[in-house]
């Protein structure tokens, strides 16, 4: 039972890595305890987006009227939501499997620990235990799961984490979200948007805290417009659950006040999966609750490598992936160029998106840049205009000196989709009078990044 690579966990960045150390000619397999695609397919991107699409037909249902069409009485099917959701996610998750039998990479169903001498010992459903044996590397890639505060306990039914949020029984009257990160923000769009009735709690002074200041204003106030109840510079002291709903303390600057609810979700952030897996016995060197790798995701102990949400980073899908395809790439002997942290792309699926990359305008400032800064809102905007989504704009941000573009920040219809432009302009170190110079296409709303630049410059034309 010997392999070339053995990866642990198969979400986005394990699959990738088993895939590409397939595609290399290293003999390879992934171990997975529960779905092939992890939680990203099965617990968090996938599924979460199709919800957020159940909720966007429903609000262009509900505003029809402002297109010209008349719909009667459009009423939003949470359980449907919820089947159509989980259909998604297994089609996505046998979607993977296909792809393990196409590259030829042996799938080892259970619990894995890893051992010394690059064994990983998986212990199936049964409690039969096998172990296998990496030649070349093992690479851990065990994801992460929701974290739980002290005062918010998750009980799963009341208190719940981002995975019950998925799979509901029944549709919360009130909800109560607690942290206004990606995953908080777009619960709190798609539960709104259906008809609940929502407060986001925010320990910070905004909402998106990791966006330009810009950004988390114009979510904020488009959140209210849409009926969300936004608390900023406030936070969560106790849930009281012993009544048939829940009572949670939120403490603010003007004292502490009491909020009725049915359920809370706590988005406060994830925690990497690292316990109970053979690292202690190994010795491989944990630091803040993350792994400590190298730039290529070399551990301190030779042939065992680890990527994704365990090691220090962006917990982001695409981050997973690209880490183990330069992991395996440098494992088979290549030369990958190491990742490029500041430019990795952010996005949130809520209405509006909000996509980003690179320094908002507050870091750049305190990096000692001088800068040039181009707004273009999206009101401007035929393309926006005509689909009836003017909220938003896009903000760039670049270095005055030399046109480099120091960063991006989209909020609007369809940013997260726009993004990757921004992302591409940073790698080819193009310019901003360059990226003024590049046609867009009429009318598109990536018509907005153009202008953005020239306004940057005071070339501006629309606006």
């Amino acid at each position: 039972m010997n392999y070339d690579i053995i990866v642990v966990g198969s979400g986005p960045g394990g699959y990738v890595t088993a895939i590409r150390a397939s595609q290399l000619g290293l003999k390879t397999a992934i171990v997975e305890r529960e779905s092939l695609g992890g939680i990203c397919l099965n617990w968090g991107c996938i599924p979460t987006k199709a919800l957020l699409k159940s909720a966007n037909v429903f609000e262009y249902l509900t505003h029809a009227s402002d297109y010209g069409i008349t719909v009667k009485e459009a009423t939003a099917d949470f359980d449907a939501m919820i089947k159509r959701s989980r259909d998604v996610a297994s089609g996505m998750s046998n979607g993977i499997q296909f792809l393990m039998k196409k590259n030829k990479i042996d799938v080892l169903k259970g619990n894995g620990v890893i051992k010394a001498g690059k064994i990983v010992s998986v212990t199936d459903e049964a409690g039969a235990t096998t172990e296998y044996t990496a030649s070349k590397a093992l690479i851990i890639a065990t994801g992460a799961r929701s974290r739980v505060l002290p005062n918010l306990p998750q009980d799963g039914e009341k208190i719940i984490g981002y995975r019950q949020a998925m799979t509901l029984p029944t549709q919360p009257k009130k909800l109560v979200v607690v942290g206004s990160g990606a995953i908080g923000i777009e619960f709190a769009y798609f539960y709104n948007a259906i008809g609940t009735e929502v407060t986001v709690v925010e320990y910070l002074p905004n909402i998106v805290p990791v966006e330009d200041e810009d950004v988390s204003k114009q979510l904020e106030k488009s959140f209210k417009k849409a009926g969300v109840n936004i608390m900023t510079n406030a936070s969560v002291e106790s849930v009281d659950t012993s009544g048939k709903g829940c009572v949670v303390t939120v403490k603010t600057a003007k004292g502490e006040e009491k909020i009725e609810c049915d359920v809370v979700l706590s988005a406060v952030g994830i925690e990497a999966n690292i316990e109970n897996i053979g690292l202690e016995e190994v010795g491989i060197v944990v630091d803040k609750g993350r792994i400590l790798v190298n730039d290529f995701y070399q551990t301190n102990i030779p042939g065992y490598y680890a990527i994704g949400d365990v090691v220090p980073g962006p917990a982001l899908a695409h981050v997973a992936s690209a880490e183990g395809i330069i992991c395996v790439e440098k494992i088979a002997g290549h030369h990958p160029e190491p990742l490029n942290y500041g430019n990795i792309p952010g996005c949130t699926y809520c209405s509006p998106e909000v996509a980003s990359v690179g320094m908002t305008e507050k870091a750049a400032k305190e990096a000692g840049y001088d800068i040039k800064v181009g707004k273009f809102p999206f009101s401007a905007s035929g393309k926006a205009s005509a689909a009836g989504a003017k909220d938003g704009f896009v903000k760039l941000i670049f270095d005055a000196k030399y046109g480099e573009l120091l960063g991006g920040h989209m909020i609007g219809a369809n940013v997260t989709e726009m993004v990757a432009e921004l992302v591409a302009v940073r790698k080819l170190e193009t310019t901003g009078e360059e990226l003024i110079k590049t046609v867009h296409p009429h009318p598109t709303m990536s018509e907005a990044i153009m202008e953005a630049a020239a306004a940057a410059y005071g070339e501006v034309i629309h606006l």
